[in-house]
């Protein structure tokens, strides 16, 4: 018990001193994850929106591999990535693998099935009564499409967010392509291992909490953007 104690104290000196260390892992996951984010947003919200608003053949197809998808483990991810930017892959004259760049890539894939599903998901649940309603003004499909994204908007950053506590927390990526280089791809979470691996509890606790509380800060905004997509519905 004294240790953990002892840990949980070191863990405050480190966090209130800015820990050089501590804070570039902070920094690296930070950064990594935002703009994976900003991807993925680019290229799923349109793919999302896409199948959840139009009809076509296949839709049902490949609405149920974006949801098989959404499970998909992080480890295969990363080892889909590594297998196409590892020295021997097609990709490997670009020197991704142990960048942030590559970790970016990795993450951005992980994200992708996230915000495409829940974004057709959050589509297809759009009261019909609102489509008659949008309908009955004679729009045109783009201020149509316009309509609806203005209406679901709590909704899309909530699905943001959701991806966004997914893709924060995630180490088979990091690890896998990052390598958990000290200074430049260690992410929060590939540092608590290295670090509890090594028994330095303090960095370890240090960076829990953080991620600790980024996981927090998430879901309290994923609870209040719900809850006013709700009443916006």
């Amino acid at each position: 018990m004294d240790f953990i104690l002892s840990g949980l104290k070191e863990a405050f000196g480190l966090l209130i001193n800015l820990d050089p260390e501590t804070i570039s892992a902070i920094d690296v996951t930070l950064k990594s994850s935002t703009l994976s984010i900003i991807f993925s947003l680019i290229i799923g919200l349109p793919l999302g929106f896409c199948l959840g608003f139009f009809n076509f053949p296949g839709r049902k197809a490949l609405k149920l591999l974006s949801d098989t998808l959404l499970a998909i483990p992080t480890v295969v991810v990363g080892l889909i990535v590594y297998a196409f930017i590892s020295n021997r892959g097609p990709f490997g004259s670009y020197e991704l693998l142990y960048t942030l760049p590559g970790i970016v890539i990795g993450q951005t894939i992980l994200a992708l099935p996230i915000i495409v599903s829940l974004t057709a998901t959050a589509v297809e649940g759009m009261e019909k009564k609102l489509y008659f309603t949008l309908a009955s003004f004679g729009l045109t499909t783009t201020q149509m499409i316009q309509s609806v994204v203005w209406e679901l908007r709590h909704a899309l950053v909530a699905v943001a967010v959701a991806a966004y506590g997914r893709v924060v927390a995630e180490v088979g990526i990091a690890m896998m392509i990052g390598g958990n280089i000290k200074w430049f791809t260690r992410t929060i979470t590939t540092a608590i291992s290295l670090e509890t691996n090594k028994g330095e509890f303090a960095m370890g606790i240090a960076l829990g909490i953080v991620l600790i509380s980024i996981a927090f800060l998430l879901n309290f905004m994923l609870y209040f953007l719900k809850k006013r997509a709700r009443i916006a519905v």
